[in-house]
């Protein structure tokens, strides 16, 4: 027993007697009111049985028990200056604190101490205030506003419109982090660091809001983690022994976007309405993954798909029309269940690391649920891959058929998943035919990689690494494109993609004279060179893949970028679909033209009004 305590029969008058439950105590708000000017001279009762549930949760690291303890120091702090007074009554429970709260025994202490009492109890907890009034317990239930304002939040003072994150740890100076998805920068908010009693006072505040907020969910708090979800706001608070020292991080979406804001969104529109389709957007943390998906999520709904989402925080700036899932008793199995039984269209699961998330994702895919989920991955491919072992090879395909790839903000990749058996790539021996998974360029249908067992080992072989593993390919090829030029008597190009097979790109007008009747010529140029060759059409060599290419403009160049594998090589640049330049690529990978040049201020002009700028591989007898 603390502070000033007097017995009822000692007190003047009962109306100045009330019993505090776990919810008030949490959300900190007497102490306020009392410096405020409210509750003077009252005397609060705090159960035993509060006690108990705020140690409890202290002890599993919870941010809620830290918050309490911490305003019933303040309290403590009111009644030692002779404002109020301060008492602990009644039993102190046995047994389980969680499940005694699970199962409403704690609120039911909480409410026998105010009627032995004779006291009136004061709650935040809307059950707990409705049982009291069923009771005939004396109540008062201090109700959230119906618009809490989170401006008012102390850690909303270090955002302005350019800030997607903020960083605080206890003696070290505040940072954020501004700008777009892709163009980032970390900004020191102020020389002096802030004190571990500051970051207490914001943590206490962020459980408050969440405990009140309609748009606050605390999503996670044990350990010494507590993740927090207050509208848009993302909130991860850490202190020890989680962690070594008290922080708090706070993330937000800067933008808010359309699926026509992206690079190939005709694409991605056309693929996902054409039937239900499983679908992994991957990219590096801040690459602007859950932006991209918030827009497809949007776009769906529009089109008339049901849409639910499955996420832990629940942070996606989605319509109202569509509900956002959490992971059900902690578990986002039955939250699957629940979304079977509900049936949407397409579900989106943000985000999957855990064994447990692909495993589920892949069950809702295999019952005929579109699926699109969010994967951290440096690479396109990476994300592919963390499905492996995780997911029967030969279902992958079954369970993911598209994967779109987000790097600074933008869509940069997008590959189609497909099943085939065949002899994988580089091995010339048919007796080697096996399944196997073929990853290709969804616009230009180029094989990107091949995924198969290989033995005990699954494979994934990269088919454009293939090539740069044997130089003595690049240089046949030179050979191949000058000999197959001057025979041929076009320009031509060669891509050598095994031992035995070859691509042979030439104007497509001329393909058929190529190929000759019933194959005859390209036969004949087989047996030639004793190289298989595959007739394409130039068009086939957009090095772009679809996107425009990055320019770069200085005071005297305008600098194209392509990728360093292509030095040496014979490139066309095109702007608007017309040939504008024809020259080779530099050791570094890019072509540098100078300004004032005809046709560096074609590109240039076309750069600045949006128009699309390519890049193919021209024949030697171009050059």
């Amino acid at each position: 027993m603390s502070g000033t305590e007097r017995t009822p029969t000692q007190r003047k008058d009962l109306k100045d007697l009330y019993v505090l439950d776990t919810s008030v105590i949490v959300d900190g708000r007497i102490a306020e009111e009392v410096r405020q000017g409210r509750f003077q001279g009252a005397t609060f009762v705090v159960p035993e049985a509060v006690m108990a549930e705020l140690e409890a949760q202290a002890e599993r690291g919870q941010e809620t028990g830290f918050a309490g303890l911490n305003e019933l120091k303040a309290l403590q702090a009111l009644s030692w200056e002779g404002v109020i007074a301060l008492e602990y009554r009644g039993e102190r429970p046995r047994g389980d604190i969680l499940r005694l709260h699970q199962t409403g025994e704690l609120d039911s202490l909480v409410r026998r101490t105010a009627e032995e009492l004779g006291a009136t109890l004061i709650t935040s907890d809307r059950v707990q205030a409705l049982a009291c009034e069923a009771r005939g317990t004396p109540v008062i239930f201090l109700e959230s506003p119906a618009a809490y304002d989170l401006s008012a939040l102390r850690i909303m003072r270090y955002f302005d419109d350019r800030t997607m994150s903020v960083h605080l740890r206890a003696h070290t100076a505040p940072k954020a982090k501004k700008g777009a998805p892709g163009e980032m920068r970390i900004v020191k908010l102020s020389d002096e660091p802030l004190s571990e009693r500051e970051i207490e006072l914001m943590a206490r505040e962020i459980v408050e809001a969440a405990e009140q907020h309609p748009e606050g969910f605390i999503e996670m708090d044990a350990g010494g983690s507590t993740v927090v979800q207050l509208k848009n706001l993302r909130i991860a608070i850490a202190r020890p022994p989680f962690s070594d020292a008290l922080e708090i991080t706070v993330v937000r979406p800067v933008a808010k976007t359309r699926l026509d804001d992206y690079a190939y969104a005709d694409l991605l529109k056309e693929r996902l309405s054409q039937r239900h389709r499983g679908v992994l957007v991957s990219g590096a943390p801040g690459a602007g993954k859950s932006t991209f998906v918030q827009a497809i999520a949007d776009y769906l709904q529009e089109a008339g798909w049901v849409i639910k989402t499955m996420e832990k925080p629940r942070d996606l700036d989605v319509s109202d029309e569509i509900t956002q899932y959490t992971a059900l008793e902690g578990d986002m199995a039955n939250t699957a269940d629940v979304l079977l039984l509900v049936r949407p269209d397409y579900t989106i699961f943000d985000e999957m690391r855990r064994t447990e998330d692909f495993q589920v994702f892949a069950d809702m895919r295999l019952a005929g649920v579109g699926m699109i989920g969010v994967v951290h991955a440096t690479r396109g491919i990476d994300a592919l891959q963390r499905l492996i072992g995780r997911v029967e090879l030969g279902m992958i395909p079954q369970v993911v058929d598209t994967v779109v790839f987000i790097d600074e903000g933008d869509v940069r990749q997008i590959y189609e998943v497909e099943f085939t058996v065949k002899v994988p790539t580089g091995m010339g021996d048919t007796d080697l035919a096996r399944p196997v998974i073929e990853v290709r360029d969804y616009e230009s249908k180029q094989l990107a990689y091949e995924i198969y067992s290989f033995g005990e080992q699954v494979v994934v072989m990269p088919i454009g690494e293939v090539v740069a593993e044997k130089p003595v390919w690049r240089l046949a090829e030179r050979t191949l494109e000058r000999e197959l030029s001057r025979l041929i008597k076009a320009p031509v190009s060669v891509r050598i993609v095994s031992d035995d097979r070859a691509h042979l790109y030439v104007d497509e007008e001329l393909i058929a004279q190529v190929v000759g009747r019933g194959g005859e010529r390209v036969r004949e140029l087989e047996r030639r060179f004793g190289l298989g060759f595959d007739v394409r059409s130039f068009d086939e060599l957009d090095l772009t893949a679809g996107r425009d290419l990055d320019v770069t403009v200085t005071d005297r160049h305008v600098i194209l970028d392509l990728d360093p594998n292509l030095r040496g090589k014979t490139i066309e640049i095109l702007v608007d679909g017309e040939p504008v330049f024809l020259g080779s690529v530099s050791r570094s990978g890019s072509i540098k033209l100078r300004r004032g040049t005809e046709p560096a201020e074609r590109i240039l002009e076309a750069h600045q009004r949006g128009k699309p700028i390519r890049a193919r591989r021209a024949g030697a007898g171009a050059a």
